[in-house]
């Protein structure tokens, strides 16, 4: 049996300092899934934190996470956020040109590139050499390094105009940020 393939594949990015990044590439990998396509979704940044996406995608069929980095917020990368970042290059171009997903979500690639824990054109090379068929959603950063904004096919900046963190002190919440 054939399974059900997308026409062409193109890359999305959403970046910026407003809160929805992420939850816009999980709500893409949710209604791909629906219509029968396969989603990997590769965390760079993320550690093996316990956010309620990670239990909830497990729960998904043709739904799968990994993630790479520390637990601990990076002011200055060291040798093994630098080793975190390569383990996760290689691991999204083992999954985007295994043929076996649809759609492959790069999560926090864009602090990754802005902290320095991998490389632009490293980043480019991946793009540029995925499969016809498979899209790739990019998240994170600000601002979005020039090689990305130009090769993007769709572009979206999050754009915080206002926040409960800095207007009511409101902390990360259970259920909501995490």
């Amino acid at each position: 049996m054939t399974r059900k393939r997308l026409k062409q594949g193109l890359v999305q990015v959403y970046f910026g300092r407003g809160k929805g990044k992420t939850t816009a590439a999980l709500g893409q990998g949710l209604r791909a899934t629906g219509h029968g396509f396969k989603v990997y979704m590769i965390q760079f940044m993320k550690g093996n934190t316990q956010y309620g996406e990670i239990d909830a995608i497990k729960q998904i069929p043709h739904f799968q996470v990994k993630q790479f980095g520390t637990t601990e917020l990076i002011e200055i990368p060291g040798d093994i956020d630098l080793e975190e970042g390569k383990k996760a290059l290689e691991f999204a171009k083992e999954i985007i040109t295994s043929d076996e997903y649809d759609i492959v979500i790069l999560d926090e690639i864009g602090v990754a590139l802005q902290m320095g824990v991998i490389k632009i054109d490293e980043v480019m090379e991946i793009i540029e050499n995925k499969p016809e068929k498979v899209e790739l959603v990019i998240t994170g950063g600000h601002p979005i390094h020039p090689k990305l904004r130009e090769r993007a096919d769709l572009l979206t900046e999050m754009k915080m105009i206002k926040h409960y963190y800095s207007s009511k002190g409101i902390q990360a919440r259970y259920g909501i940020e995490y």
